[in-house]
């Protein structure tokens, strides 16, 4: 009788205290809640040290916990690596394979191309060399088209040689200095260049009238001409090397052609002179034969000397 007794008297002690724990238990939480959110906002010496103290502790164990982690990401990309390394070696493979049989078919063209020539009995042109100079001043004028670059007999430049800049030509070298030279513009009056049209092979002459358009002549009745073809120097006269770009037709009509130049005249600041060992039709001018009804050097037929 009295084991039972104890038993209910702890029984009925046990349960007043579940129902109170259950009342206060959300409350309890709740007051835990604020004072973690205080003290993790208090900064004071104590949390400080312990904050870091928790932190050195975890440091090396997230460090050993990562390292899988790793193992298996640069695992991944090892494999994916493996695959892209395999699809370039095999475009790499198949560029190799075609550029073989470009090689093959260069050097086939080669031999064929030799060949011809030994049959034709080719001569080559000979090579050009060139001085690129800077253009001192613009000496044209409303009655005439000029450059002063700063290189001359010094830098074995010659009368008549062929000026260029940015692939089109410019004009030809007019006068010499020991260290300067002046360029006669194909847009001057006086300037005319033996050209030809690339897409009908007609020859013609390009001749300057002082406007940014020089002005194509003597060009067959028939040609069938039009805007956009492009006009290079033809090689005629011995002046101009053959082949240089000129400029394209900007206008085609019954009564006029005008040639664009390719050389953008506002931005010209330099030059390239190109010497093709050809003296061409324009000798020094203590060469030129002495008139004798005439004091001074007769000039070349439509050619003015830039003093």
């Amino acid at each position: 009788m009295a084991n039972r007794s104890a038993k209910v008297t702890v029984a009925g002690l046990a349960v007043p205290f579940r129902v109170w724990a259950q009342r206060f238990a959300f409350m309890g939480f709740v007051a835990l809640s604020f004072a973690l959110m205080l003290l993790s906002k208090a900064e004071t010496a104590g949390i400080e040290r312990m904050r870091l103290a928790i932190v050195d502790t975890v440091s090396p164990i997230l460090f050993v916990l990562s390292q899988p982690v790793q193992a298996v990401g640069q695992a991944v990309d090892g494999v994916e690596n493996f695959f892209a390394v395999y699809d370039q070696n095999r475009q790499l493979r198949e560029e190799n394979a075609r550029l073989v049989q470009w090689v093959q078919e260069a050097r086939r063209l080669g031999v064929e191309n030799a060949t011809l020539r030994a049959q034709l009995e080719y001569v080559p042109d000979k090579r050009s060399q060139f001085l690129t100079a800077r253009v001192v001043a613009d000496t044209g004028g409303t009655f005439f088209h000029s450059l002063l670059i700063n290189a001359g007999s010094r830098q074995f430049i010659r009368r008549g040689q062929a000026v260029i800049w940015q692939g089109g030509l410019i004009g030809r070298i007019a006068e010499v200095g020991q260290r300067t030279s002046r360029v006669l513009l194909m847009t001057d009056i006086n300037s005319r260049i033996p050209v030809v049209v690339e897409s009908t092979g007609d020859r013609a002459i390009v001749r300057g009238d002082n406007s940014t358009r020089p002005v194509l002549q003597f060009l067959p009745d028939n040609s069938p001409i039009s805007p956009g073809d492009r006009i290079v120097t033809s090689g005629h006269g011995g002046v101009y090397p053959p082949g240089l770009a000129v400029g394209i037709v900007a206008e085609a009509s019954d009564t006029v052609i005008t040639v664009q130049p390719f050389v953008d005249w506002s931005i010209l600041n330099q030059a390239v002179i190109l010497d093709y060992g050809v003296d061409g039709i324009l000798p020094a001018p203590e060469q030129v034969p002495i008139s004798p009804s005439r004091s001074q050097p007769a000039t070349e037929p439509n050619t003015r000397v830039v003093q």
